[in-house]
């Protein structure tokens, strides 16, 4: 298993919620506890919303607090996808401007590793971040207006039936019913190489919905 789908995987599984002990996660991906002490570490570094400690377990938290703030997961996900945008520009300045910021945000937010040298924008797993951003309000459109989409990833496509989009810092997944595959999947956004909206929308069928995911998924 690559490294980015073994990370893709531990989100994966610290979304059921609860606490994860990292040898149960080590199992589960095939690799040793130390190895999930890494990814932990790389996962929180890169923003997603983790927190625990060696021997005790990891979770998913679900909401971010700044003095003096209490932003929502909208804004958080606003905040950092314009630095990320900016920091990978080619304006020198405003790019270095932008990763101080993230440095000053990240220096702000809950730190329960202890490990103060996180950034945000200095380690990400993935692929490049901006990538997924083109096809972003496309898809929030198609997920409102339950719209069918066409998506195509490397050599394959499928059309698919858009149902939630998730953010886990930088990487951006779609949660959708397949309809060529005939299942559900998660797919990241930064992975998508075109994407077509397709006329007509789409009502709940039994076995095709959010609901049957969330009960199915894992």
């Amino acid at each position: 298993m690559k490294r980015a789908d073994r990370l893709m995987r531990i989100v994966q599984l610290l979304r059921r919620g609860g606490l994860h002990r990292a040898e149960a996660l080590a199992q589960a991906t095939g690799v040793h506890v130390r190895t999930i002490y890494r990814d932990m570490d790389t996962l929180a570094a890169s923003g997603v919303p983790v927190s625990g400690e060696r021997g005790v377990g990891y979770r998913i938290t679900a909401a971010v607090t700044l003095p003096a703030l209490n932003l929502t997961m909208d804004e958080v996900e606003a905040l950092t996808i314009g630095l990320a945008v900016v920091a990978q520009g080619h304006d020198g300045e405003l790019s270095r401007a932008a990763q101080g910021l993230s440095a000053k945000l990240d220096a702000l937010l809950p730190e329960e590793s202890g490990d103060p040298a996180h950034h945000a924008l200095a380690i990400y797993p993935f692929a490049d971040a901006a990538r997924g951003f083109q096809h972003l309000a496309a898809l929030r459109q198609a997920v409102r207006a339950r719209q069918r989409v066409q998506v195509t990833i490397g050599d394959q496509t499928a059309t698919l039936r858009p149902l939630r989009l998730d953010y886990w810092g930088r990487l951006w997944t779609l949660t959708a019913w397949n309809e060529t595959g005939r299942r559900f999947d998660d797919l990241r956004l930064d992975q998508m190489t075109g994407l077509r909206l397709l006329p007509g929308l789409f009502v709940d069928e039994p076995g095709k919905t959010l609901a049957d995911y969330r009960a199915n998924a894992f």
